[in-house]
């Protein structure tokens, strides 16, 4: 089918289309001597992987990387599409409900309690956590581990959780800065290890030098993980963050 045929069937622009064919997203069978871009079934099944991909809010670049990934798997794929959109559904679901629950407590005078006010939005963070890295935090961390973790999530009051907002936000601008003077060994470098260190005591029980340069090597290894530094603030974050992080580790 020609652009048009797809754009039509799929309801994404020709413009669109053509961009993903620039950046070697989706690449048409072939082009005619006319300009059109020619597209078969194939082309068809994996614009439709792609729009899944964006609803998960997945960087295009991101997408090519895993559809192009050796061993790359249709079937395996939609079923982590179908475990996610789930996770949302419920997530939608309890929203609703905390949403219904609040409008009552103003009407009606039904008591609310704080901790029912912001449950939903924590249940949200677990299950993003755990549709992106449960599987390999798992393998790097014990199972009861992960669990004691998540159970330090609901547990927080509403200002614990707005202290992790806003510590993180610090190590952001510090990691950004330690990053323009370029030495992982430097004051401001211990300083963002030391400030990442405080931040995992909020969703850890248990704190070691080990463990964090275990998570370190963790941010490297996955692209996941190094997408959410390098995306917040340069290329290169995550490792100069991981670099810091074992200098640190082997201080005393």
């Amino acid at each position: 089918m020609y652009i048009q045929e797809l754009a039509r069937l799929s309801g994404v622009s020709t413009r669109t289309l053509r961009y993903y064919d620039q950046i070697g997203l989706l690449i048409p069978m072939k082009k005619e001597d006319t300009g059109y871009r020619v597209y078969n079934q194939g082309h068809v099944d994996r614009l439709q992987q792609i729009l899944f991909y964006r609803e998960l809010d997945m960087p295009l670049a991101q997408i090519k990387a895993v559809l192009d990934a050796e061993g790359f798997e249709q079937l395996e794929s939609l079923r982590y599409h179908q475990r996610t959109l789930q996770q949302k559904q419920r997530h939608i679901t309890e929203l609703l409900e905390t949403v219904i629950m609040t409008i009552q407590s103003i009407e009606e005078g039904i008591t609310m309690s704080n901790e029912q006010k912001f449950e939903v939005f924590k249940q949200q963070l677990i299950d993003e956590n755990e549709a992106k890295y449960g599987a390999e935090i798992r393998e790097k961390y014990e199972n009861e581990s992960v669990k004691a973790s998540y159970g330090m999530v609901k547990n927080m009051t509403e200002e614990q959780y707005e202290a992790a907002q806003q510590l993180e936000k610090m190590l952001l601008e510090r990691l950004k800065e330690a990053m323009e003077e370029g030495d992982v060994q430097s004051d401001i470098a211990v300083e963002v290890a030391e400030l990442h260190k405080r931040w995992l005591s909020f969703y850890w029980p248990k704190y070691t030098k080990e463990a964090h340069i275990g998570l370190a090597q963790m941010y490297i290894a996955d692209q996941r993980f190094t997408d959410y530094y390098d995306s917040r603030v340069n290329k290169g974050a995550t490792q100069f963050l991981a670099d810091a992080i074992v200098y640190y580790g082997q201080l005393k």
